[in-house]
């Protein structure tokens, strides 16, 4: 038999993973930033499918507009949304947007934050200004978040002068991440289905957790593949 005819060849395109069946919860997490701390990178990296992204090449047209200070070489910029996803369990899976850190579109977040269960603030400590928006807007929207340091090399700062620095609340976890690294990003996404879970125990006082929420943390280290 040929081994190469359309009967023997797998249909499902190469580097994705069907979705199973049985999916029936979809908890949508958002990732913002400012330009260049390594969004794209982190939703990329921890995405079970081949992400979608929506980066075009930087040109001259955007000179005086985007600044590209701290984040030199980078030759692409998000306009959109990046987007992946990751199943937590056999019904439950986890979708990943990734917001564009250009001023420019930052009209875009608003809508990417409804809906959205909570968020991940990916901060570059050489920039520390372009993540006060991102905190600004998800407290303006009642939205809870994390904050995760992406590493460009050794941390010049603790995470507590990082803290002071982004004037954060104590009860808003603050975590090292590399943006490259897969497991990295996963305790990432733990951390913050912790810090949700938490908060809806702490707000039930006593009453059932919410399944959608209250299941999510033990399932997303166990079986996250």
């Amino acid at each position: 038999m040929d081994s190469n005819s359309s009967e023997d060849r797998d249909p499902r395109p190469v580097g994705r993973t069907p979705l199973r069946r049985t999916a029936d919860n979809a908890l949508k997490i958002v990732v913002v930033g400012g330009f260049g701390v390594g969004k794209t990178t982190l939703v990329g990296a921890v995405s079970e499918i081949r992400p979608l992204n929506t980066e075009e090449t930087m040109t001259k047209a955007g000179e005086g507009i985007d600044d590209p200070t701290g984040a030199w070489g980078k030759r692409s910029t998000t306009v959109a949304f990046d987007f992946g996803r990751i199943t937590l369990s056999a019904s439950q899976v986890l979708y990943l947007f990734g917001a564009p850190g250009q001023e420019r579109f930052w009209f875009l977040w608003d809508r990417l934050f409804s809906g959205a269960l909570g968020a991940v603030v990916l901060v570059d400590t050489r920039r520390l200004e372009e993540s006060w928006y991102a905190i600004d807007r998800l407290e303006h929207h009642g939205t809870p978040f994390i904050v995760a340091r992406n590493n460009f090399g050794e941390p010049t700062h603790s995470l507590e002068q990082v803290r002071e620095a982004l004037d954060l609340s104590p009860d808003v976890p603050l975590v090292d991440c590399d943006a490259r690294d897969r497991e990295s990003g996963k305790r990432v996404l733990i951390e913050l289905v912790r810090h949700l879970t938490a908060r809806v125990e702490a707000a039930t006082a006593g009453a059932p957790v919410a399944p959608a929420v209250g299941a999510a943390a033990p399932v997303l280290e166990e079986s996250t593949p």
